[in-house]
């Protein structure tokens, strides 16, 4: 089942681009203008997660996080407008899970919010709804984490896997490197890029893909990678 989200956002623009982007993602998206109607909604319905403005017309979002955190444990991704280290602490002090300062993009928004709910022992929407994956030979069961080339079981590492899975959701699209570090290694790493680079490698070498003339992970520079489309 899909991950329930309620957004607390009084730009009414922001928040009908943001909950599209939620929904073409694979999230049901609750929105509520203020942080009162936002509290009676948590009261009244069960979220897995709740994206919230710090700036919001009737109460502060840091008092609406303080009144959440109180009753119940729900992971919360905060949006605001301020960029202050000391709004930050405090905002991760009295509960939230994660901090975005605007202007964000949506992309990075859903690849916290999966980062948050993959921490806290929530599923994560789409890796709900992708358990088994197909494309041209290559197998992957996600549930238990085994994956196959033909008749042959791949040995992969945990990030191999979490890779070849994630390419393997958006098969004949480019995932960008931004989101495959999100997604593979979280939004919070602080390491080099490189590292996406050598597991790409390492996972080419397992699929026996040559990196010159690849049948399955192509290259996009300066963008991303794209697993080969069985439809292409």
């Amino acid at each position: 089942m899909a991950s329930r989200i309620l957004l607390i956002e009084d730009d009414a623009r922001l928040a009908a681009m943001l909950a599209e982007y939620l929904g073409e993602a694979g999230y049901r998206t609750a929105v509520a203008a203020t942080g009162a109607a936002g509290l009676q909604m948590a009261a009244q319905q069960p979220f897995d997660a709740l994206v919230l403005d710090l700036m919001l017309p009737d109460m502060d979002g840091l008092d609406v996080c303080r009144q959440l955190r109180a009753t119940r444990e729900l992971p919360i991704l905060m949006l605001t407008a301020r960029g202050d280290a000391a709004d930050r602490i405090v905002g991760l002090e009295i509960g939230a899970d994660d901090y975005v300062v605007k202007p964000f993009s949506s992309a990075e928004v859903i690849a916290r919010i999966r980062a948050v709910l993959r921490r806290t022992g929530r599923t994560a929407a789409p890796e709900a709804a992708d358990d088994e994956l197909a494309v041209e030979d290559v197998r992957v069961d996600v549930a238990a984490r085994r994956a196959w080339r033909g008749e042959e079981e791949l040995e992969l590492s945990r990030r191999e896997f979490d890779l070849l899975a994630r390419l393997m959701r958006d098969a004949g699209r480019v995932v960008t490197r931004e989101a495959l570090m999100d997604d593979v290694w979280d939004v919070n790493w602080f390491g080099s890029t490189k590292t996406l680079d050598v597991h790409v490698g390492w996972l080419r070498r397992k699929l026996g893909d040559d990196p010159q003339a690849p049948r399955y992970i192509h290259t996009v520079r300066g963008v991303g990678f794209r697993f080969s489309d069985a439809t292409a």
